[in-house]
């Protein structure tokens, strides 16, 4: 079975745009404590925000999907599911709220990761939520002429328990002992936890459920307000791209799992920069019609009415409607579309 020595990261010696990344991440999450300290009633509108958004972004990562009225019904009023995907969304959302109030509390073990599934689950009649895989599962591609290619073949079921036991020991104590920069240990564990595979289903939400409980517990709380499970959708073949170049070789030990890593710190960094974007925007109390402008100033492109109360969570939608109506007026934006469809470009 595939030895699980972190000890041995320490000895590899990782290239300077790595370093470099590591180091951005914790300067920006200097500023990020020193920003909550300032306005922490107006910032704490974006933890809402967040958790629609990795709700939404994390299942629709897996095909799961319903529509934008009910997922927001599901996470903010905690609505009852009515169909099998909403029950799946409705277990994340479950599952986000535990770690976003108790992640101080929650181990790193097998069990407690177990507990997490079966809460993922706890919506539906799945007699296999809560264990390890009974059959073999394979991460495979379908092609374009419709083929399907075997990509790479996870831990028979039998493996899988040692191995996750393995996992978390080996992890919780080079963190433990401060053996391993946590920015490097957590994607290790990650894509450690992908290779093994440990569930016959849910193994890529509880991947990025971990993500974010491995951060917070290291103290980089930047996915409560900035979701990175959108960001990962938005970029969701890159993140597949560096996950299957890490997995070569990855039973023998032969892996090198540095695109994986860097891809999962870049996202991370790209989060921290939208919250100090985001902190511009409630820094200096500014009228609504001035919050929106600065808005949309940052935005390249066609956006839309959602985009900008992203970016202005402290604004009613009627407030945003207005301001947008009125920079429409002034010839400040374009609006194409209708309904739904409308949508906005700066023109100066």
């Amino acid at each position: 079975m595939r030895d699980f020595n972190y000890a041995l990261i320490r000895e590899k010696k990782w290239d300077s745009e790595l370093l470099s990344l590591i180091a951005a991440i914790y300067k920006e999450a200097g500023k990020q404590e020193m920003y909550l300290k300032q306005r922490p009633e107006e910032l704490e509108k974006l933890v809402e925000i967040a958790k629609v958004h990795s709700t939404e972004a994390s299942n629709a990562i897996e095909g799961i999907v319903t529509t934008n009225a009910r997922i927001k019904q599901l996470v903010e009023e905690k609505t009852m599911p009515k169909t099998r995907d909403e029950q799946e969304i409705a277990g994340y959302r479950d599952v986000l709220n535990i770690l976003h109030e108790s992640f101080d509390t929650i181990p790193i073990t097998q069990n407690y990761i177990l507990q997490l599934h079966k809460i993922l689950y706890s919506h539906m009649n799945n007699p296999l939520a809560g264990r390890t895989k009974t059959v073999q599962n394979y991460i495979s591609a379908t092609y374009p002429d419709g083929h399907t290619e075997t990509l790479f073949t996870p831990l028979a079921p039998y493996e899988t328990p040692e191995a996750l036991d393995r996992l978390c020991e080996e992890y919780n104590r080079v963190i433990g002992n401060m053996e391993l920069e946590p920015l490097i240990a957590i994607p290790y564990f990650i894509h450690d936890f992908l290779c093994i595979h440990p569930f016959n289903d849910g193994n890529g939400r509880m991947s990025r459920l971990l993500t974010t409980l491995l951060l917070y517990r290291s103290g980089f709380y930047v996915g409560k307000y900035i979701s990175l499970e959108a960001k990962i959708a938005k970029n969701k073949d890159l993140y597949y791209e560096a996950l299957y170049a890490s997995q070569h070789g990855w039973h023998e030990g032969d892996d090198d799992p540095l695109s994986f890593i860097k891809y999962l710190l870049g996202t991370i960094l790209a989060a921290y920069k939208d919250f100090e974007d985001r902190f511009s925007l409630v820094e200096i109390k500014r009228s609504a019609l001035d919050t929106v402008r600065l808005a949309t100033i940052n935005k390249i492109g066609r956006f839309t009415k959602q985009d900008i109360r992203e970016f202005c969570p402290s604004l009613s939608v009627s407030s945003i409607e207005g301001a947008l109506r009125k920079l429409v007026a002034s010839g400040e934006l374009k609006r194409e579309g209708a309904g739904k469809s409308i949508c906005y470009y700066r023109v100066k």
